[in-house]
């Protein structure tokens, strides 16, 4: 079933959707030009795949047709046709290779949204990525350690890691694995991911652009939205002295800092809630379509 939108409706939200996210786009691509780097908010451009270019890029989703003449320009866009009444998604682009995507997303995050948030990692998994590590070798070489390399260590030394995020755990030094309560892999991703994780709930703007074009901008834009705002928190509670960058820290060494993070984490947990819910309603969509 499709639905036609309007061609000043489709416009306006075209419109607020780039200037939504120019916010963060533009800034990217300004100091991209520079040769600058940002090592909180680049993240969202560097280990993330989705390009600002694409971000920028509004698109209504499967089941709606685009009407008026301006819709004509998504026909440069690979996948789109045009109708009778207007531009749409060409339901065959929803390929065999989309259909598992959808199922994998639509099994990850039922699992993970069927679990109870655990809230005592304390983000230290970053903390685990520069242990025991030389000071020239670390993910963050150009940023000082708050507590110097011993500091840090101790503080890795003195409390409980149990991280379960695989693409978390699989940057962990040599030294910091063993010290994981946890063993995650790719094959117990599924088993593991609880929707505490920061990581776990960064990761649902990644979710979301690989089921892109059938998936609306909107979506993708909420998500990366959440995840830009607990990608500070993250770097915030991480080793790194951020205060030139205008960040201050989150300090889990401490038991204030710990109980700060909890809270904070738990918020982010119930704002990702109903994001996971949309997304496994929309793969559900899209396999039911699919049949």
């Amino acid at each position: 079933m499709t639905r036609v939108l309007p061609e000043a409706d489709w416009l306006a939200r075209e419109r607020d959707h780039v200037e939504r996210v120019r916010a963060w786009t533009v800034p990217h691509q300004e100091r991209r030009a520079r040769g600058e780097k940002h090592p909180v908010l680049d993240f969202l451009f560097s280990y993330y795949s989705y390009r600002p270019t694409h971000l920028e890029r509004w698109q209504p989703g499967p089941g709606v047709v685009l009407a008026g003449a301006p819709a004509r320009r998504f026909l440069d866009r690979k996948g789109y046709l045009e109708t009778a009444d207007g531009v749409c998604l060409d339901p065959s682009g929803f390929t065999e290779g989309k259909a598992r995507t959808a199922k994998f997303v639509r099994q990850l995050l039922t699992a993970t949204a069927g679990r109870a948030p655990r809230l005592s990692c304390f983000g230290l998994h970053e903390w685990a990525m520069v242990y025991r590590e030389p000071a020239e070798t670390v993910r963050h070489a150009q940023l000082p350690l708050r507590l110097g390399s011993a500091g840090t260590d101790t503080v890795v030394e003195s409390l409980d890691i149990r991280c379960g995020h695989f693409d978390a755990f699989r940057f962990f030094t040599g030294p910091a694995r063993p010290r994981n309560g946890l063993t995650p892999t790719r094959e117990t991703q599924v088993d593991l991911e609880q929707p505490g994780c920061l990581h776990a709930n960064m990761d649902l703007f990644k979710w979301a652009y690989k089921l892109d074009p059938f998936v609306e901008a909107e979506l993708i834009a909420d998500c990366f939205v959440l995840a830009a705002e607990i990608r500070e928190l993250d770097m915030r509670a991480s080793p790194y002295d951020l205060s030139g960058f205008g960040y201050s820290p989150v300090r889990i060494e401490t038991a204030e800092g710990r109980a700060e993070y909890a809270r904070a984490q738990a918020e982010f947990a119930r704002r990702a809630a109903p994001l996971r819910i949309r997304l496994i309603a929309h793969c559900e969509e899209l396999l039911g379509s699919s049949r």
